[in-house]
This record gives structure tokens, C-alpha cells and sequence, in this order.
């Protein structure tokens, strides 16, 4: 098959399938000829923040030199972004050789009986055989959804596992609680890995402290007292880490979203436990400053933004990072069903200044339809509430008529990634 048939393929593979338990996906690397037994992997999960601290963790790796391979989720333009090795992604070349060697695993299994893996099983499957045959030395993946049950949880001795911050988000899948939600994350707690998580609400904490404590192994909190935000300048966020294997550095992100020293934080202690004295902080910082992660608060143009947030939390971590200007702000949104817009328009209504709303459709059936979003943010706005279906439109629209505002797009990694996509041909 050619790259467009391999896509194709992989996208229809939810037709056809469900989701099959951990024993299964063990099967299945067993067909692929167990590519993960080599592989030094830094396992993450949590709700908002894992994508970022996947890829700090890949740079510093990097910085000291080892060959790293990356698992993320979901893509917002190419099914290629979710595997990369080397800091790149793989090539469509490289992608249909993977996929046909996955392919041919599969087939044999389903001979032998086995159900076909799912969407997501499929594509990590391939990332572990691209790692493989790469020879990766260390690979970071990030889970897709939840934990205890996730693909990635198949690999049973990875090298350390990280938490980010938990919120209310999947509940369909992972329970109506914060409690159950950090309970299914600490799911991927192992036996004597160490593990380091990022300080949440008392009722998560807790979950994770008790799964880490009957797993028998060492656990590290890191709270937001292990660095300070120093302030945003030039379109960088600073700030510094009170202790001594730091120093007095001033640390810096490409990116001005006040939740991200945080995961750099939890990313960076995860490689000081790893590294300790070994470890060259000061490539960490020439590299994390350098380090742009599309689609999280990313300046696709000046002064337009868009962001991947998609649930209450991270939209309530968007609202903190939004700067009290004088210019003025658009806010250009859309979300898909299954997720709590109304809260997040409300949210969005009460914490950021805007001069008016652009509200659209995402294609496909998980869309909202614009016009219940005009009604949901009219319900907690009296600003002007503009419906446009087209999301090219919309943005369109919202850039056409910003004069000197910001224009900040969210509610989606899909909005993210097709705003991303039409940006050039629109302006």
C-alpha cells in the first residue's frame, strides 16, 4: 500500500473492532517480535499536560546524547507527528514500511485467532517496531486514554513513570470522580518504577500516594512550591527551581501558557533522577528554551494563537495564561460532543476578556453544531456571539476583523489542527 492507503486503512479500523485487554496487546508485540524488550521507556499518563512533558522529556534525552524514540496522541494534521525518532517525525516512506510489517503481524494473528488490535493498539505497534528498527535506546509514550487499561501498559518494566495533572475529563470511560479518573492514571504504577507525579487536588494525591505505596515503590510529588514563575517576556515564560542541583539559573519556555513550567518541572526531576550527577542541566535549558510544541499555546502568527484545550481544566490553565492587555482579545472556539463545553464556555465567558466570539462546527459527527454553542456562550456573555459552520470561514472571519486584538483558538486538538492547516492559505 501507498501512504494514502495506509492512513486510510488505519483509519478504518474502528469499523471493524473493539478494544481488546492488555494480554491481547502483549500478544501482539509478541508478533511483532517483542521490538519493546530493548527499549529503556519513560511511561506518562494524566489528563492535560502529558503531550508536553512527553516532548521535554524526548529533548533533554536527546541533549545527552541518546537516541530517543516519541509516542504522542492524538495528531493534528498527519498521522506521521505520532511517531518520531530523533526528535523527527517518520517519513511517509518510513511509515509505509512500518505498517506493512505491522500489517503482516496482524494477519498472522488474526490466523491464529486473535481479534484485530484497535485504532490505537495499531499505531503503537507500529511506533514500537519503528523504535526497534531504529534501535532506540530510550523511548518516551505518552497513553491515549486513562491508564490501567492503555495499550502502552502492555510494556511491563519501563524505566520510570510520570503523572501529570489529573482532571475531570473521559468520564464516560474512566469514572464521574476525580478520585476514579486518578485511580485508572495510577493504573500504570509498577513494582519498584519509580514514579513522579505533579501535585493535584488532596482526593487525587491521595489515590496515587496509596497505589505507589502498595506497589512498594519510591514516589515523588512535585508541587508548584519547586519553582517559581518569574514573569513572560518576548514571548517566553521564566522561572526558576529553588534548589541546589539547579542552581540560580533562570529556566525559559517558547511559549507563554502558565501551566507549562510545571510539566517542564515534573520532566526536568524525572531526568535528574535518571541522570543525578551525570546529568548536564545546562543542555536541559538550551534545549527546553529552543522547544516549540505545536498546537499548546503556539503563536501560529503574531498575535494568533491556538491551543489544545479541551476540557475544563486545561480551558480554566488557557484562561490563567491569557495576558491582561489593553489590546483586546477574539476567541475563536469549537468542541466536540462528549466533552463539557458548557463549562468551558462559561469558564472562558467569566476569566478572559473578549471583544466578541466566533463559534463553529468541526466536521464529522462528534461535531457541536455552532449554533448550540452560540446559545451555550450567550448564556454567560452579553458580548456580540458570531456563528460561522466553516472553520476556514471562521477563521477567516476572525482574522479579518481582529485590527489590533489577539485572536486565541481552542476547544479542540481538531480545531487546533486544522486552523493550523488553512492558517496560510487564508491569510
Amino acid at each position: 500500500m501507498n501512504y494514502e492507503e495506509s492512513v486510510n486503512y488505519i483509519l478504518e479500523i474502528p469499523r471493524f473492532t473493539k478494544k481488546n485487554d492488555l494480554d491481547h496487546t502483549r500478544a501482539f508485540l509478541d508478533y511483532l517480535g517483542r521490538p519493546q524488550e530493548n527499549l529503556k521507556v519513560l511511561h506518562v499518563a494524566g489528563t492535560n499536560g502529558k503531550g508536553s512533558v512527553c516532548v521535554y522529556l524526548d529533548a533533554m534525552l536527546r541533549s545527552e546524547g541518546k537516541h530517543t524514540g516519541l509516542f504522542t496522541s492524538p495528531h493534528l494534521i498527519k498521522m506521521n507527528e505520532r511517531i518520531a525518532v530523533g526528535g523527527r517525525q517518520i517519513s511517509d516512506e518510513g511509515f509505509c514500511r512500518i505498517f506493512e510489517e505491522t500489517l503482516k503481524s496482524v494477519r498472522r494473528m488474526e490466523k491464529d485467532g486473535f481479534a484485530h488490535p484497535t485504532f490505537f493498539e495499531f499505531l503503537f505497534g507500529m511506533a514500537m517496531l519503528a523504535f526497534a528498527r531504529s534501535d532506540v535506546e530510550y523511548a518516551v509514550l505518552e497513553t491515549g486514554l486513562g491508564g490501567r487499561f492503555d495499550a502502552t501498559n502492555s510494556v511491563d518494566h519501563p524505566l520510570v513513570s510520570v503523572i501529570t495533572s489529573i482532571g475531570m475529563d473521559h468520564m464516560e470511560y474512566l469514572g464521574n470522580s476525580i478520585e476514579k479518573i486518578a485511580s485508572e492514571k495510577a493504573g500504570i504504577i509498577k513494582r519498584d518504577v519509580p514514579l513522579f507525579y505533579a501535585s493535584g487536588s488532596p482526593e487525587s494525591d491521595r489515590v496515587i500516594r496509596e497505589a505507589a505505596k502498595k506497589q512498594h515503590t519510591f514516589c515523588k510529588k512535585i508541587g508548584k512550591d519547586a519553582y517559581e514563575i518569574l514573569g513572560i517576556e518576548d514571548k517566553h515564560i521564566a522561572f526558576s527551581c529553588p534548589n541546589a542541583y539547579y542552581g540560580n539559573t533562570t529556566w525559559k519556555l517558547n511559549n507563554i501558557a502558565v501551566c507549562q513550567p510545571g510539566n517542564a518541572v515534573l520532566a526536568m526531576e524525572t531526568m535528574r533522577y535518571l541522570f543525578g550527577e551525570k546529568g548536564h542541566p545546562g543542555r536541559w535549558r538550551g534545549v527546553l528554551a529552543d522547544l516549540k510544541w505545536e498546537g499548546r499555546m503556539e503563536e501560529i502568527l503574531p498575535d494568533v494563537y491556538i491551543d489544545g484545550a479541551h476540557n475544563v481544566s486545561a480551558v480554566e490553565a488557557f484562561s490563567r495564561s491569557v495576558p491582561a492587555d489593553d489590546k483586546g482579545n477574539i476567541i475563536l472556539f469549537s468542541a466536540v460532543q462528549d466533552k463539557n463545553y458548557e463549562e468551558m464556555a462559561a469558564c472562558l465567558c467569566r476569566n478572559v476578556q473578549a471583544d466578541f466570539y466566533v463559534v463553529t462546527t468541526i466536521p464529522g459527527s462528534r461535531g457541536v453544531d455552532a449554533g448550540i454553542l452560540e446559545k451555550t456562550f450567550k448564556r454567560y456573555t452579553d458580548r456580540p456571539v458570531i456563528v460561522i459552520g466553516s472553520v476556514r470561514e471562521a477563521l477567516r472571519y476572525a482574522l479579518s476583523n481582529r485590527g489590533e486584538r489577539t485572536v486565541y483558538c481552542l476547544g479542540s486538538l481538531y480545531l487546533a489542527g486544522m486552523i493550523r492547516e488553512f492558517i496560510q492559505e487564508v491569510v
